[in-house]
């Protein structure tokens, strides 16, 4: 765990105790699957929780995935789990897992992703989320500190907030990753970003070309 990340739920620290006895990160992609979990994202969060599945899924055959869970609530509580290469694993974290209001601390995973990766090369950073409430100075600064250390960062918002986009689309591409939007409810949407994601994050931009999804086409075009 790091510095800054405070304790949550007794159950939720349970599991995560657990899971750092039992899980061990595969020798393929690395992955830092970041969440917005202020109150209003409670349905996206459900959302996310049934589509994660598909992100190893679809990566199965051309190499292993793990993911890191980040996720921030309430005034000051921001968690990161250890490396889970099994989705049920993923599942069985998110679902105990509720949304709490607070403001954005997009910060916070920008700057855990930074003192991550040094320790475990990250493949890319995913973050979901529709509101930014912070100073947009130091998080560009960070995405381009992300950016130099070679971990791109894929920004998704839910929404058409345009100051947020602005914000967003610049932690994208200071960071040589890519920005896409999404609207509420649109799971398949999501579901196609996430999974091309995952692809990126095990083979490289590679691993997109040649494939017609919606998510990879999107993503693509802002990674050459």
């Amino acid at each position: 765990m790091t510095n800054n990340l405070v304790s949550t739920s007794t159950e939720v620290d349970s599991f995560l105790a657990e899971l750092s006895g039992r899980t061990s990160a595969s020798s393929g992609g690395r992955l830092i699957f970041a969440l917005d979990a202020t109150a209003s994202r409670q349905p996206t969060w459900d959302t996310a929780c049934k589509l994660q599945a598909d992100m190893f899924r679809e990566t199965g055959a051309i190499g292993g995935l793990s993911v890191q869970l980040v996720y921030y609530r309430g005034l000051t509580e921001c968690r990161a789990s250890r490396w889970i290469s099994q989705p049920r694993q993923l599942t069985s974290l998110m679902e105990q897992i509720l949304c709490r209001g607070g403001p954005t601390q997009i910060g916070k995973v920008l700057a855990h992703a930074k003192r991550e990766t040094p320790i475990l090369k990250i493949s890319a950073l995913v973050f979901v989320g529709d509101a930014m409430e912070e100073n947009p100075d130091i998080l560009i600064r960070d995405a381009a500190e992300l950016g130099h250390l070679g971990v791109p960062a894929f920004v998704f918002q839910e929404g058409a907030n345009r100051s947020v986009e602005q914000v967003f689309r610049q932690i994208a591409s200071l960071s040589h990753g890519a920005y896409c939007r999404f609207d509420a409810g649109a799971a398949k949407q999501l579901g196609e970003l996430l999974k091309a994601v995952a692809l990126f994050a095990v083979g490289g931009v590679a691993a997109l070309e040649g494939r017609n999804d919606a998510g990879s086409v999107r993503l693509i075009g802002q990674l050459k």
